[in-house]
């Protein structure tokens, strides 16, 4: 029987997940981990996204330097969301900070 099997099974222990400061800080970790480490496959898990899609009730429009709105844009590529999204999150953070 091989080292670490008792019982006809291994017992695996799952890391504990650590404490995330921003979504941001949250996604570099995963792109460089495995969730199976930190995750049970056989529990089960029940996910609500009731609350997920806010509706947006009035549109702003800005207007931006051209190089000011490439950065924008190249910074959004980068997180993997639309440039829209990286401005309105960045304005929501700014008004609760």
């Amino acid at each position: 029987m091989p080292a670490g099997k008792k019982g006809g099974g291994l017992k695996m222990t799952k890391k504990h997940l650590p404490k995330f400061k921003s979504n941001q800080e949250e996604a570099r970790f995963w792109d460089s981990h495995d969730m199976t480490d930190y995750f049970d496959r056989n529990k089960k898990v029940v996910l609500d996204f009731s609350g997920a899609k806010k509706k947006k009730e009035s549109i702003l429009t800005v207007r931006l330097q051209p190089e000011i709105k490439m950065r924008l844009g190249a910074v959004a590529e980068e997180m993997g969301i639309q440039t829209s999204t990286l401005a309105r999150m960045w304005l929501v953070e700014k008004l609760r900070g």
